[in-house]
């Protein structure tokens, strides 16, 4: 780790020339994307730390970083505690942690292209009470230091089909111009990597698993828009797919377009747009309206075609991994096998589909202890052998043109111990429960959120991360705004209403530090669910994957006749769907894992 102990002092040498006595280094980019370009990596790059969601913040004399629960293994992993503090959040926020280290006087910097407004006026305030002030630097310090930073990506966009979009591109800007219109705004900015892909239907691959662009987008009252986007990515096959209809502007020419709105009013999405787009606007005399990004919603509600898509995805993906399920299982006892081959493995089997045309995150591909670490990202330095006595927890996805995936299944290397038995078996019962939920249309995710939970509260065990995230359509495999999660777990409790047509994750867990993990998950489709007597409309689950739970991890007298029913209906339903796609070996492998369990 002494690299990055050079580059921690590099960086304090370099806040004196900027004259500064701090500075927030958060995990995002200008687009406030969770996933982000090799260019924008300055979290990693600072720290060494890999995960998807964190924060550091240096000082003169102290340093800290700061992570959730699903990080508190790894961080220690890939930080070094000699150097840095390590920080749980939600309990400690970077501002509060910030108001009582600062000194009277003290000037902390920010990007303010990397955080929100909302982020900026509540740090400004717990500094300003300390005497203390935050302080835009623009010209990021780490940027000056990091000299072999890489450039971003100028790898050409794509045009999305309208067959599996499911709508064209004019339309959508039609809806987002009547949206406009009931705002009484004049214009909308889009800063969202994943909303400009879906409402222009573009992809790109400029960052790693998810299939965007690097751009931003001014969407107009009359349905035009601007698309600001590096000249080199775009090809004629995409000028002519965009249309007459959106001007096309350099990437770089955004922040001064900003500045041409006087008088107008224009949406930017409080959540999604860093303050650098606020403070340009209000420069320009814009008319700032702070509501979501409307394509937020929209793109969360998957059309018919959509659906479709998403479908024959999940069923392409479920033949990949059953094959590696089937060789996993006979190849870890044997021994010779590592988290990195299993990863290789697994890849192998979803590219010989012929139709993968990414991850849709790292793998994450955990044995023993590493299990425990429910974001864990395995490396060369980090791999250890897949050993007999030890749960296996593979959480992988594919993107696919034709939808993204995302699963987690767990296989014992030998006999598993009553424990990990009950421990499965508790997660399954969560599982179960969340996919035979009924709940009242308006039902918000953090309602559901206990449902998986009990089983596990019961034996008074949980876990320290939501239970379900929302998934997009060739897009980004964590979406918002649907989410199952509790208050007091990473990201807050969510309140956005639980809607037809929204697919997200269902995947409870249970994580034993310094021995293993367990983690269930499929992912689901909310519908429409008519109930005799009902006075409300209501919804429920539609399980979209269709791979085996490992059966020798099942404690069957924990479960109910109901809960038992429903297993068997799954796996019933796994079969009829996947037996047919694959051979005889594996179709046979895949009747036994299937075969009713009572």
């Amino acid at each position: 780790m002494s690299i990055h102990a050079d580059r921690l002092t590099a960086l304090r040498e370099q806040l004196k020339r900027q004259s500064l006595d701090g500075y927030v280094v958060p995990l995002t980019d200008e687009h406030m994307s969770e996933y982000v370009g090799a260019y924008a990596q300055r979290l990693a790059w600072l720290t060494g730390f890999e995960g998807s969601a964190g924060s550091a913040v240096v000082l003169a004399d102290k340093a800290a970083i700061f992570t959730d629960g699903r990080y508190t293994i790894q961080v220690r992993e890939q930080v070094s505690g000699d150097h840095w503090e390590y920080v749980a959040v939600p309990a400690t926020s970077v501002s509060a942690w910030l108001a009582e280290q600062v000194q009277n006087g003290a000037r902390i910097g920010y990007d303010p292209w990397l955080h929100t407004r909302g982020w900026v006026e509540e740090a400004r305030a717990a500094l300003a009470a300390q005497g203390a002030e935050l302080v835009p630097e623009p010209s990021n310090p780490i940027d000056a230091i990091w000299t072999d930073r890489p450039a971003p990506s100028s790898a050409p966009l794509s045009a999305y089909p309208d067959d599996l979009a499911g709508r064209n591109a004019a339309d959508k800007r039609t809806e987002i111009a009547q949206w406009l219109e009931s705002k009484r705004a004049d214009a909308v900015v889009l800063s969202a990597l994943d909303s400009i892909a879906w409402a222009f239907n573009i992809r790109g691959t400029d960052v790693e698993s998810t299939p965007v662009a690097l751009a931003f987008a001014i969407v107009h009252a009359d349905a035009t828009a601007d698309l600001f986007v590096a000249p080199e990515k775009l090809t004629d096959d995409v000028r002519r797919h965009l249309g007459n209809a959106v001007r096309l502007h350099p990437r770089l020419a955004f922040a001064d377009a900003l500045g041409g709105y006087s008088g107008k009013r224009v949406v930017a999405d409080p959540a999604g747009s860093v303050a650098a787009i606020f403070d340009a606007l209000d420069a320009g005399g814009a008319k700032v309206v702070a509501v979501r990004d409307p394509v937020v919603l929209a793109k969360a509600i998957k059309n018919p075609a959509e659906v479709a898509g998403h479908e024959a995805a999940q069923l392409r993906d479920a033949g990949a991994l059953i094959r590696f399920l089937k060789w996993i299982e006979q190849a870890a006892p044997a021994g010779g096998q590592t988290e990195l081959s299993a990863a290789a493995k697994l890849r192998e089997c979803r590219e010989a589909t012929g139709q993968l045309l990414d991850q849709s995150f790292s793998t994450i591909s955990a044995t023993g202890p590493h299990g425990a670490i429910p974001h864990y990202r395995v490396t060369d330095e980090s791999n250890l052998p897949i050993e007999r006595g030890q749960l296996f927890l593979i959480d992988s996805g594919g993107q696919y043109l034709d939808g993204t995936t995302d699963i987690t299944r767990v296989v014992p290397v030998g006999e598993p111990t009553a424990e990990m038995r009950d421990r499965f078996t508790r997660v399954l019962k969560g599982h179960i429960a969340v996919a035979t939920a009924l709940f009242p249309d308006g039902t918000v995710g953090a309602h559901l959120d206990s449902f998986a939970r009990r089983p596990l509260w019961e034996a008074g065990l949980d876990y320290a991360h939501g239970t379900g995230h929302g998934v997009g359509a060739y897009l980004s495999v964590h979406e918002g705004p649907q989410r199952i999660a509790a208050p007091n777990y990473p990201g807050g409790g969510p309140t956005e209403p639980l809607r037809a047509g929204m697919i997200l994750s269902n995947e409870p867990g249970y994580y034993k530090a310094g021995g293993y993990g367990i983690r269930i998950e499929n992912l689901i489709l909310i519908e429409p669910r008519d109930i005799a007597g009902a006075d409300r409309p209501m919804l429920g689950f539609r399980t979209l994957t269709f791979v085996p739970i490992e059966r020798d991890l099942i404690n069957p007298t924990l479960l109910t006749p109901a809960e038992l029913e429903w297993l068997n209906a799954y796996h019933a339903e796994v079969l009829a769907k996947v037996g047919p796609t694959l051979d005889d070996e594996h179709r046979t492998w895949l009747s036994a894992k299937c075969a009713p369990i009572s």
